[in-house]
């Protein structure tokens, strides 16, 4: 399953992190947002839609770069996680799907429970966050 997979930053550089609903795959652990992306989608497409499904805000494609794509087999399941770093968006995040949302420090990520495809995301987002080099635009810097 090809999955797109959002860092989203807010203005004061903590990321949004979202917990599984329980009947789903991995259910309970907690997450970056993003989704399944469909036949003929680009990735900043998929993710853009995807965002505003679960989280009702709508994100700017023209300031997200790639992150990094990560390949997990779970046994029962195969992802490709492709993520990216999402800097800039407008609207106030919720979770649609009833989902619980979380705005942390990249320090903070280690007290979360993540899925184990998640973990190269997380390593990858602390160690970016540390050196602030590969997030692109702030949200400020872009007029937000």
């Amino acid at each position: 399953m090809h999955v797109a997979v959002g860092v989203v930053l807010g203005d004061d550089d903590r990321i949004l992190i979202a917990r599984r609903p329980q009947h789903l795959h991995q259910g309970g652990l907690w997450e970056f947002p993003g989704g399944k992306v469909e036949a003929g989608e680009s990735l900043p497409v998929a993710l853009a839609r995807e965002l505003a499904e679960e989280l009702a805000i709508a994100a700017d494609r023209e300031c997200m770069r790639p992150l990094l794509e990560v390949r997990h087999d779970y046994g029962d399941k195969r992802v490709l996680l492709d993520v990216w770093w999402v800097p800039a968006f407008e609207g106030v995040a919720r979770g649609c799907e009833g989902q619980a949302l979380r705005w942390v420090s990249a320090r903070q990520l280690a007290d979360y429970d993540f899925p184990a495809a998640n973990g190269p995301i997380v390593a990858a987002v602390q160690r970016a966050m540390g050196e602030r080099s590969e997030v692109g635009r702030r949200k400020s810097e872009v007029g937000r």
